[in-house]
């Protein structure tokens, strides 16, 4: 859906990006932006606008007497929020999913577990909270109240490790839990189980018990992978 806020190069970018992820323009392929800027109504300078965007992402590439090429998915800047949200978007969903998923198994329980030892006391009040708001939430088919509280819970793990590489990959886990969610890899109400991890891993960071934190962590990792066996095979 295009955010009408985001203007003419914003209506391209929401045309363009999802086509090139989903593999319509295959790598090596040439751009003419003359002609998509006829296609798409809008004037040279807005396309180049669009492009110096989509080149930020490294999804092509501009170069003299060539033009603007798409490069290979390889080079594809994948933990842009919104490369993740285009491809999220496509046919290519379960393998970007997975691939995600994956990626939270390795970093999120390294990072509970370094939140027990470093977090706050704000950020621990805030991982209660959170926790508290899943739980109300968790019931009654409200998944995109329960997914606010979600996204916050795991951004304040990975700010809370004092890592500021785990940290910067908070937009990356927001976009897979939302990606569950809009996409519709979810149960109708959320484990729970998983629900009830989360509110045991508020309480071991709270303690400073970091292999608590660190092997509950895990579990809810796991048990997302499992649901992804069963919903998006």
């Amino acid at each position: 859906m295009t955010n009408p806020g985001r203007g003419l190069h914003g209506r391209v970018l929401d045309a363009l990006g999802p086509a090139i992820t989903a593999g319509d323009y295959p790598p090596g392929s040439v751009l003419r932006t003359d002609e998509l800027a006829k296609d798409f109504e809008v004037s040279r300078s807005v396309m180049r606008e669009a492009v110096r965007v989509l080149e930020s992402m490294h999804l092509v590439e501009s170069r003299r007497r060539v033009g603007v090429t798409v490069r290979p998915e390889a080079e594809w800047n994948v933990y842009d929020p919104q490369v993740i949200r285009w491809r999220l978007a496509g046919a290519d969903r379960p393998r970007q999913l997975r691939s995600l998923t994956v990626l939270r198994s390795a970093v999120e329980p390294i990072a509970a577990g370094l939140a027990a030892k470093f977090a706050t006391a704000e950020q621990c009040a805030e991982l209660t909270e959170c926790a508290i708001g899943m739980v109300a939430n968790s019931r009654g088919h409200k998944l995109e109240a329960y997914l606010v509280h979600d996204v916050a819970f795991h951004r304040v793990i990975l700010a809370a490790s004092g890592n500021e590489m785990f940290a910067r990959l908070g937009d990356v886990v927001t976009e897979v839990l939302a990606g569950r969610t809009h996409h519709e890899v979810m149960f109708e109400d959320p484990d729970p189980a998983a629900v009830t991890l989360h509110v045991q891993v508020a309480e071991a960071v709270r303690e400073g018990d970091a292999v608590r934190a660190e092997t509950l962590t895990r579990e809810i990792t796991i048990g997302a992978l499992q649901e992804l066996d069963i919903l998006a095979p």
